[in-house]
């Protein structure tokens, strides 16, 4: 797991590589992501966009970028989380993503960024 903390919201991930979804021999490669989106600020915040940096090892690189997560732009009261999981394909066996969520303080109506992490998406026998 790798986490980090941006305006006291803390970002938690944890990748994993999925097989039953994955077709090696066609280099296609998929990971699930899990997130964890914890409130340590002392004011309720909604999530309104993601950003997403995504690169595999043979030098591609994707952008993605919408409104929310999975569907969802999640209020997060202080002290509360919200969790949600997704996916990413690859076209090879090794990569990571990063990026960042754009959030706003419903207070005040004032938006701000909080990173997401860098982590890495690795077939487990690539780290042998």
């Amino acid at each position: 797991m790798v986490k980090i903390r941006t305006h006291n919201i803390e970002i938690s991930v944890t990748a994993k590589y999925w097989p039953q979804h994955s077709l090696p021999n066609e280099n296609q490669y998929f990971f699930v992501y899990f997130i964890s989106i914890e409130n340590k600020s002392d004011t309720t915040v909604q999530l309104l966009r993601r950003h997403w940096d995504i690169f595999d090892s043979i030098g591609d690189k994707r952008v993605v970028e919408g409104e929310g997560v999975v569907g969802e732009t999640p209020e997060i009261e202080p002290g509360q989380k919200f969790e949600y999981n997704s996916g990413c394909n690859l076209t090879s066996d090794m990569g990571f993503m990063k990026g960042y969520y754009s959030l706003v303080k419903l207070i005040d109506g004032k938006e701000f960024n909080v990173e997401i992490p860098q982590f890495d998406l690795v077939v487990p026998s690539k780290m042998n």
